[in-house]
């Protein structure tokens, strides 16, 4: 099936229970396993069902079963946010005392993220240039666990040499991780390209009204083989004495995202809500048809930003003029970008005006929305970062960020026209 059908269908059959068409909420935190055998034979994995809705929920079942045929995987697991996503899937991966590698343009929650927060865990990040990844190869020792990096970066816009990260991973048999919320399943599927693992945050154009928090793990097909007996992950090799000695790759299941969930999930805590799988699930039905209409607005706008006078530069793959332009006809469904774009026009105090002179254009810090937003990161979602690690992160004092949405491309533009002066 295409994506447009799977999209709407996959994961779940209207003939069951009611026949309800809208698939239902089953907003309960416990389940009546019925006797003490089923409910001891799910726990030990002899049998498959539900447990408690911080591991599973039959809602969030479906959510899962949509992404991962979107996406192209194996198995999905959905959970809390976007970050939760990151934090888990390398959580799943490395330990104190080991690495990760980390691409340099990537948003800046997930820069504090891998390189701030879980160095408190003893886990060290690299930065490398995912642009090029001419530098990745060379940080890469025994330790190192897994390589992270965006498909489109946010705020930057940059797309990354895909092909050689994954090349550079799979000769040293390193799993990689891809931020995949920008380009979206609709333009991109990174497994298809030889991804390990796909993240997103569903809050985003899943999502698409704003309206519900959530994050996606997908894990390909393959990965089990790809982990077992590999030496860089020996935790999934070795009995897990927290399961009942459980051996990971021994179990005929997809292994990373069981160990996610009935590891760090039962643990952690960081469960999606049925109500919010739902409001996601709603999101998914119009997705392609959404994406195509923001790829199609942003590059209107680019185009005139582009010729602007007071703008320096502009960041969108869509234009010919870009230097990602040959990434996104190599890699995005027709070349499309998305609706995410950023343009530099030189000044901190100048940007915040911009930002304070739009009317349709919100100062929301968020993307994907079905209503345009405007950021200026350097004040808001990367105001963490140093000066020195701003401008190492592509994201200078006088860059917008823009979020376009749903709205006339011709009635946004007069609105960035007015504010610019």
């Amino acid at each position: 099936m295409q994506k447009d059908t799977l999209a709407l269908h996959e994961g779940y059959n209207s003939k069951d229970g009611f026949g309800t068409m809208s698939v239902p909420i089953y907003q309960t935190t416990a389940y009546d396993f019925g006797t003490g055998e089923v409910a001891a034979d799910r726990f030990a994995l002899r049998a498959l069902g539900q447990i408690y809705s911080r591991l599973t929920n039959p809602t969030t079942d479906v959510l899962e079963a949509r992404l991962a045929a979107l996406e192209g995987g194996e198995a999905a697991l959905a959970v809390a946010s976007g970050q939760a996503a990151i934090f888990y899937s390398v959580a799943n991966l490395a330990q104190a005392g080991e690495n990760i590698i980390v691409a340099k343009k990537v948003y800046g929650g997930s820069t504090t993220l891998l390189t701030h927060t879980i160095k408190r865990f003893g886990i060290e990040a690299r930065v490398f240039d995912s642009d090029n990844a001419d530098d990745l190869e060379a940080l890469i020792d025994d330790k190192t666990r897994a390589i992270f990096f965006e498909t489109l970066s946010n705020p930057q816009i940059a797309i990354p040499n895909l092909d050689k990260i994954v090349s550079i991973a799979q000769k040293y048999k390193i799993i990689t991780i891809a931020d995949n919320t920008v380009a979206t399943p609709v333009l991109f599927n990174p497994i298809a390209r030889g991804v390990d693992v796909v993240v997103h945050s569903a809050s985003k154009y899943i999502n698409g009204q704003g309206s519900a928090i959530g994050g996606i793990i997908v894990a390909r097909k393959g990965l089990n083989d790809y982990i077992k007996g590999n030496s860089r992950y020996a935790h999934f090799n070795e009995p897990d004495e927290s399961y009942h000695g459980l051996v990971y790759t021994d179990v005929p299941l997809p292994i990373f995202t069981l160990r996610i969930r009935i590891a760090l999930l039962r643990d952690i805590g960081a469960t999606l809500s049925p109500f919010n799988a739902w409001v996601l699930i709603q999101g998914l039905e119009t997705l392609t048809l959404r994406v195509k209409k923001h790829s199609e607005n942003a590059l209107k706008i680019a185009q005139w930003l582009e010729k602007h006078p007071k703008v320096k530069s502009v960041n969108y793959p869509g234009l010919k003029s870009a230097s990602t332009y040959e990434k996104a006809q190599k890699y995005f469904l027709n070349g499309e970008a998305s609706g995410l774009l950023s343009f530099d026009v030189g000044d901190f105090e100048y940007a915040k005006k911009i930002l304070n002179s739009t009317e349709i254009f919100k100062v929301v810090v968020n993307i994907g929305d079905s209503k345009s937003i405007i950021t200026h990161p350097a004040s808001t979602t990367h105001s963490q970062l140093s000066e020195t690690e701003l401008n190492a992160s592509g994201v200078p004092a006088g860059l917008i960020r823009l979020s376009v949405g749903l709205e006339d491309s011709n009635d946004l533009i007069k609105d960035l026209e007015k504010a610019l002066g």
